[in-house]
């Protein structure tokens, strides 16, 4: 007989069959949980050494074997609670919140759920339809709706565009957004000279700011010595205000931005992240999904940006939208381990509790079938987020050799670290990709 070969290469992983096997493993230890948890027997062929015996052998087998061995005497102490790795992967059961840390976090995204309400306000509507150069945007959506449509029919008959005509409206409106319509503000200038002013602080909003929903206002001064003038920087939160300054951070772009795509008729969210960032979601109706959108960054569809472009560590994200508002951190933290910060605000299942609430209030007045669509995009929405994290894990399995250690995957896509703001200001939020001095430390306040 032939000796076998030892340097025999070893079976290549399967990436797809990782997945499945996965999945799998997921909903055995589901049903183990939940079986231990009904004191119910697992159906295993190792729940017992010995074959259970049928009715008609069980009084000859129970006489050959003699009795019963007593019951085991019950413990002084509780019975343990189970661990948290049985419980992780079971559904979650929503729990009103109770603690003052929880309360405090529901009355934060109650009060940040009111947002995106402004957008449907038919007044602003028509105002921000009439600063949008709207032949522009639609001439451009035409020729590259056009031309994706075209690179579809090259494809084969059956082949679909990546984006359909209202994609390429927002494409459009997000270019001109970013290179003509609105300005970045990291020091503003002296109202006298123009020249560049240092920052003092904050100081208290006027009687007219706070009418304009400006709850902070920054003060400045101006570095020329025969100068000296102060300026003010109020942070509006009114949009229409917005229309006219046409200036600010990432909290105005996007406000500003999101009302203007609501009034080219897109579907769009108001997306809250827990570390000082503000970004849209638009809905596409080619793809059935939700797409990130960032006007400050100029960025379309990317939604790894920040954790693995600018080196961000991220807790929450939550998108909210006039139907209600849903957790989306799983888009975009899609290595929990490596970018994922604490999330400690509350427990998971008050979490869900509060986003089931402000669903509710949202959608109390939606007809019986809006409320029927709605429901069935988040249910599939949750399964593309699912879909997040077994992709993750099935790609880090695979990155495994049969030695237990990591193999290399080839160079990786390497993502553009944030252009918005100055660099000081990005080091100082941590948002400056590996460059960042300060990643391990939570950013500065004022987004």
């Amino acid at each position: 007989m032939a000796d076998q070969d030892p340097q025999r290469p070893s079976r290549q992983l399967d990436p797809h069959e990782l997945t499945q096997q996965f999945e799998q493993l997921l909903r055995t230890r589901r049903l183990n949980a939940l079986t231990d948890r009904g004191g119910r027997p697992r159906h295993s062929a190792q729940s017992s050494p010995y074959p259970t015996p049928t009715p008609s052998r069980q009084s000859s087998q129970s006489s050959q074997r003699g009795p019963h061995p007593p019951p085991r005497p019950a413990p002084n102490h509780a019975p343990a609670l189970p661990s948290y790795s049985s419980l992780r992967n079971m559904p979650k059961i929503p729990s009103p919140p109770q603690d003052d840390r929880s309360l405090r976090f529901r009355s934060l995204l109650i009060g940040l759920s009111f947002k995106p309400t402004h957008y449907e306000n038919p007044g602003l509507l028509d105002e921000a339809l009439s600063v949008i150069p709207l032949d522009r945007i639609y001439g451009e959506a035409e020729d590259e709706s056009q031309l994706l449509q075209a690179k579809a029919a090259s494809i084969g008959p059956n082949a679909k565009p990546e984006w359909g005509y209202q994609d390429c409206v927002i494409r459009a409106l997000l270019r001109w957004f970013k290179r003509i319509f609105f300005s970045f503000v990291n020091n503003p200038p002296c109202p006298v000279c123009a020249a560049p002013t240092v920052a003092l602080g904050m100081t208290t909003p006027t009687p007219e700011e706070r009418a304009r929903s400006a709850t902070r206002v920054e003060l400045y001064r101006c570095s020329a010595s025969e100068c000296r003038a102060f300026e003010r920087f109020p942070r509006f939160g009114d949009v229409w205000t917005l229309l006219q300054t046409r200036r600010g951070r990432c909290g105005e772009w996007a406000d500003c931005f999101s009302m203007l795509c609501r009034a080219v008729g897109g579907r769009v969210r108001w997306v809250w992240n827990a570390e000082d960032h503000v970004w849209t979601e638009v809905y596409s109706e080619q793809q059935k999904r939700w797409i990130h959108v960032d006007a400050c960054e100029e960025a379309w569809d990317n939604p790894r940006l920040y954790t693995e472009g600018w080196g961000k560590k991220m807790s929450y994200c939550i998108a909210f939208s006039a139907d209600g508002a849903t957790d989306v951190t799983r888009r975009y933290v899609r290595d929990a381990a490596k970018h994922g910060a604490d999330r400690n605000r509350s427990p998971e299942e008050v979490l869900v509790w509060i986003l089931d609430e402000i669903k509710k209030l949202r959608r109390e007045n939606l007809s019986k079938e809006d409320r029927r669509r709605v429901i069935y995009e988040d249910h599939r929405e949750e399964k593309e987020l699912r879909g997040y994290v077994v992709r993750a894990l099935a790609a880090e399995i695979g990155r495994i050799n049969l030695s237990g250690q990591p193999t290399p995957s080839g160079e990786e896509q390497k993502l553009p670290e944030r252009i918005s703001g100055a660099q000081e200001w990005r080091e100082a939020r941590g948002e400056a990709g590996n460059r960042s001095p300060h990643n391990d430390q939570p950013p500065r306040e004022g987004h």
